[in-house]
């Protein structure tokens, strides 16, 4: 489903991501460890091209994102190509960019009917569908502003699942809500996750990682320098520097 091959990304003279090699299965849960400015927010904007990367390859579904070859020479796609592309990827972000006049449902509907083109009513059913999924139907009606940060992210959540992507990625989506709402969050993430989605998630929630991942990656300075069964790396870390950080947020 995902496949990040040697890829670089510099911001200035800071060197973020250094030769990153990444893969994802169709329905594997990879959750993405590491220390504050090692590259894993990075990593998920040059994914979905928000970040245009300085060498490598990375592929969804088979389908290079941002570049096309012609003949031994790559050049950048155009806008629409890659909103096309973006499509398929599910992003959920630390704050929630809801859009604040537009309620619950509203926010819901909006990509699948103006993007996708989807019937209204048929966008408004589905939407419904996955408000229940993320334990919202009794906020359809409500405006962001008298949501929680908690219900805001929920509803983050159900948006992004909107648009029928391939794979979701989560960055850091509990990092920016309030100790007692993080466990409603990550509950709906569970709960995506049993729905078979391929997903990516950056997190600290280290019980997460635990209960939930299939595979956990460790990256240190742009580098992943583990990567493996989530128990594997979690319990018995091969890489000091590693151990050392799951040792701290412990």
């Amino acid at each position: 489903m995902l496949k990040v091959e040697g890829v670089n990304k510099w911001l200035g003279e800071n060197h973020v991501l250094r030769g990153v090699d990444l893969a994802i299965r169709k329905g594997e849960i990879v959750c993405v460890l590491g220390p504050s400015g090692s590259g894993k927010s990075t990593l998920l904007r040059c994914i979905n091209h928000l970040d245009p990367v300085d060498g490598g390859v990375i592929e969804v579904a088979g389908e290079r994102i941002g570049y096309e070859l012609r003949g031994d020479v790559l050049y950048e796609q155009d806008e629409r190509t890659i909103a096309k592309a973006r499509q398929h990827i599910g992003m959920v972000f630390q704050h929630f960019n809801l859009f604040g006049n537009m309620t619950a449902l509203g926010n819901i509907i909006y990509g699948p009917v103006k993007i996708l083109k989807h019937p209204r009513k048929e966008s408004v059913d589905k939407a419904r569908n996955l408000l229940a999924l993320v334990g919202m139907s009794d906020r359809a009606d409500a405006f962001p502003s008298q949501l929680s940060g908690g219900q805001q992210q929920r509803v983050a959540i159900a948006r992004a699942l909107a648009m029928e992507p391939r794979l979701m990625m989560f960055d850091e989506p509990t990092s920016a809500l309030d100790p007692e709402l993080v466990g409603e969050v990550l509950t709906t993430m569970r709960k995506v996750a049993e729905e078979g989605m391929t997903m990516l998630v950056v997190t600290h929630e280290i019980g997460f990682a635990r209960e939930v991942a299939d595979r956990v990656v460790f990256m240190d300075q742009g580098r992943v320098l583990e990567d493996g069964p989530a128990r594997d790396v979690l319990d018995n870390p091969k890489h000091e520097r590693t151990a050392a950080f799951l040792r701290r947020v412990h």
